[in-house]
């Protein structure tokens, strides 16, 4: 998101806040105002706000047309049976199906049929090459999981690669940043587009950032929080945004350090220490100190001491008057 928008700002564009929610079983709206709190915290704000479900009718008739053209193909194969298939480059016996059978299997599948929920829509593109995620991906699935947007109106839902294109493209997007795990599914995306006569979209890889010890999947952080071993999301020794917010980190110094680190394609294990050398330069000037004294501090009785307590003031930054004084009690 920093890099996004870093980019946005500096060639004068825009940046698009997405949510991809084409699968109900995952998504819901806690994650979705985490992810815009986060947002809010670094100081992003996105030029418009959308969700894949908003295209959900326009991405089924893409997918009706993909079925005309030839390019798609609805299979009742076993998930078992698809995987060992698709690993040893062996066509679907559904593959060749017509357009007709195929059209009438997509009702079944949108009418949510007995026969219906054990099918999917798959792209017919080649099952001997050599990037497996091109060996007739999914398109489509049927999920009864209401939605948490658009309720039970729907029980087919487009998987990721199949709407992310589509969207994409008729949105406006010009610039895609995403991060090197997915290269092998680039040519898939590509090849959504073409298929579909859309406008083309620039992709424009770079690699995730990772810090050594420290663990970043999302779905291990979940599992961390549900199980009560934090306090939540913005545990000060969680590494997410509010997490190392509430830790002291400066929202400036996490766009300044991943700016320094810049759209590079190298896969580095980052240490946290250079991040929070940088925060330490950006706040050391401009922030106030305070002394404080252990509630356990040990009482020293002085037998000359003064009887009534001495107040000196002092500067709270040496370096920076204009933070004001402070008191010291002796």
């Amino acid at each position: 998101a920093l890099l996004n928008y870093y980019y946005a700002n500096k060639y004068e564009g825009k940046l698009l806040l997405r949510f991809d929610d084409t699968n109900p079983v995952l998504e819901n709206e806690e994650f979705q105002e985490s992810i815009e709190a986060d947002l809010k915290i670094l100081g992003i704000t996105p030029f418009n706000v959308s969700f894949t479900s908003d295209h959900f009718d326009t991405i089924m008739n893409y997918c009706e047309e993909m079925f005309k053209l030839g390019k798609a193909y609805v299979d009742d194969t076993c998930v078992e049976v698809m995987r060992e298939e698709r690993g040893k480059g062996i066509e679907s016996k559904n593959r060749n199906n017509s357009v007709d059978e195929n059209l009438r299997l997509w009702k079944e599948m949108i009418d949510g049929t007995e026969h219906g929920l054990k099918c999917c829509v798959r792209a017919k593109i080649d099952m001997q090459c050599k990037n497996k995620c091109m060996r007739d991906p999914v398109l489509y699935r049927c999920v009864l999981t209401p939605h948490h947007r658009t309720g039970t109106k729907y029980k087919v839902y487009p998987t990721y690669d199949f709407a992310c294109p589509i969207v994409d493209s008729i949105e406006g997007v010009t610039h895609a940043l995403r991060t090197n795990e997915y290269s092998d599914r680039i040519e898939q995306y590509n090849w959504v587009i073409n298929a579909l006569g859309l406008r083309p979209v620039e992709i424009y890889e770079f690699s995730r950032l990772n810090f050594v010890n420290t663990v970043l999947s999302k779905r291990k952080l979940t599992w961390i929080v549900n199980n009560g071993f934090v306090e939540g999301w913005d545990d000060p020794s969680f590494p997410t945004v509010r997490g190392i917010v509430r830790r002291g980190l400066s929202p400036s110094a996490l766009l300044q350090f991943v700016t320094e680190q810049g759209p590079s394609k190298n896969s580095n294990l980052m240490e946290w220490d250079k991040l929070w050398t940088i925060n330490k330069q950006l706040m050391d000037p401009v922030v106030p100190r305070f002394f404080a004294v252990a509630q356990d501090a040990v009482v020293l009785n002085l037998s000359e001491a003064p009887e009534e307590p001495l107040i000196n003031q002092r500067d709270l930054h040496q370096k920076n008057p204009g933070l004001g004084k402070g008191h010291i009690v002796m």
